[in-house]
């Protein structure tokens, strides 16, 4: 039993049997699924008093947020929970861990951050958010939980929209029971008073109780659904840049070269930055600069990067664990980890990810460094343009290239190896004799041990799939 009598009663009342069917004729990216239906339950009370296998709890990255639903879970799991807490070392947006319940009724608590609201950065914030419910749901899938109970992970002391998260927290739950929803019996969304409006009004627009209601519903649907997994897609917000960028002349004014330059390239300022590098090469070239002068004014540019990207606010970025830093490899190199799936190139800034990027390994890059990238179940939304690869291979300092020592390609398919091949053929120079082909995990820890790299989950699920248990041995002809 999940709840009391009393609470009980009121979240029955989404629970409907099937009504009479209708015209398929325009039906819902949602349709009705009364399987999907039973494991929901909308209950109006405190998600610590849930008897579920899981509830969630909200709060900051250092997990020490004062708001209602943490000071709820914190009174009554007892001082037990707040001795385990530093043990945590805290929690990125979007990101979702594990502590026991301690004295609530629920076995586990999930602890997870969302996202700070800025409308200038709003489809950052709204990829962090739908990562912070999907991680929920992959932990609680992970660790064989039957039932999770929901707060609204957007407090409001984050200033997040209530009916925009809304829609963000119905959407990915219901995209993960379609796939997965054999791994949970129940997903309850605890809620106030006040937020128990919206979500009336729009769990019919996701979770339909007849094909009556779905019809009814329709109107209500967003024009962003999201991909598959529910993940929000904004194409208009991908990065775009030009194969021959528009190039000022000495006579030309700078406001009819800023002018010309967004008509045909886009007010995207790393788009615009592309056109100064050729510049720069065309010179050189030429004569009219040398090379010194050259790696003077490049030096310049990535400082001014490097500048930008020590002040910044990338959390958003870093939320996506997308690229992080891993142990060493069998000769001491620093490991550094890119996951393929986890970049919705489609949502992110580009600009910010290039910052973190920079952030991130401009104090790696001044030892020998390798770079796993694992490309596992990547879908065209997450691949990176090959225009955007090269423009960060101009950008970042020389360092950065003498040090890479081994990029290893995980799981590669027969279009990446091509793409791959012809990247580093003709795009960019140093590179192709540096990258391994790596085709299951067993020839990987024959170069960095297990023990030494962190692998998200759906990677060992993929490469146990596809190649069986793995047995590391201590050599690998390949790398």
């Amino acid at each position: 039993m999940l709840v009391g009598g009393s609470a009980r009663r009121r979240c029955a009342g989404f629970l409907m049997s099937r009504q009479p069917e209708l015209s398929r004729g325009a039906r819902s990216p949602f349709p009705y699924r009364e399987d999907i239906n039973e494991k929901i339950v909308l209950w109006a009370g405190d998600v610590a008093l849930l008897n579920c296998t899981a509830v969630v709890n909200t709060s900051n990255e250092t997990l020490t947020d004062k708001n209602p639903v943490s000071d709820s879970i914190f009174r009554y799991s007892g001082s037990e929970l707040l001795e385990e807490m530093p043990k945590l070392k805290g929690c990125r947006t979007g990101e979702a861990k594990l502590t026991k319940g301690f004295g609530l009724a629920a076995r586990y608590i999930i602890h997870t951050v969302g996202p700070k609201y800025k409308t200038k950065y709003r489809t950052a914030a709204e990829s962090s958010l739908y990562s912070c419910y999907r991680n929920v749901l992959q932990l609680a899938k992970e660790q064989s939980m039957s039932t999770v109970g929901f707060c609204v992970i957007s407090s409001l002391k984050r200033c997040y929209p209530l009916e925009d998260a809304t829609h963000i927290a119905l959407r990915t739950v219901r995209r993960f029971l379609e796939v997965h929803g054999a791994a949970l019996e129940k997903v309850v969304f605890a809620v106030t008073e006040q937020e128990e409006s919206v979500y009336m009004r729009l769990l019919p627009v996701y979770f339909p109780r007849s094909l009556e209601e779905e019809l009814r519903s329709r109107p209500l649907i967003p024009p962003d659904i999201g991909n598959a997994d529910g993940e929000p897609v904004v194409p208009e917000r991908q990065i775009r840049i030009s194969e021959k960028p528009v190039t000022y002349e000495d006579d030309s004014s700078e406001d009819e070269g800023l002018s010309l330059g967004l008509s045909f390239i886009g007010s995207h300022a790393f788009a615009r930055m592309e056109g100064d590098v050729d510049k720069q090469r065309r010179l050189a070239l030429q004569g009219q600069m040398s090379g010194a002068a050259l790696q003077k004014q490049h030096q310049r540019n990535y400082n001014r990067w490097l500048s930008r990207a020590r002040t910044e606010d990338l959390s958003d970025i870093a939320a996506l664990k997308a690229l992080y830093q891993s142990g060493v490899d069998n000769c001491g190199r620093t490991v550094i980890v890119v996951v393929g799936r986890n970049i919705p190139v489609l949502l992110i800034d580009m600009e910010k990810a290039l910052l973190y990027f920079i952030h991130m390994m401009d104090h790696v890059a001044v030892k020998e460094y390798v770079l796993v990238y694992f490309h596992t179940l990547t879908g065209d939304h997450n691949h990176l343009d090959s225009d955007f690869l090269r423009n960060i291979h101009d950008i970042v300092d020389a360092k950065y290239k003498k040090n890479l020592k081994a990029l290893y390609f995980v799981h590669p398919t027969f279009r990446s190896k091509v793409s791959t091949w012809f990247f580093t053929t003709f795009t960019v120079s140093g590179l192709k004799d540096k990258v391994h082909q790596v085709e299951s995990l067993h020839q990987l820890f024959t170069a960095i041990s297990v023990e030494q790299i962190e692998i998200p989950p759906f990677v060992l699920d993929y490469d146990a799939r596809e190649n069986g248990p793995f047995f590391p041995s201590n050599s690998f002809s390949g790398l």
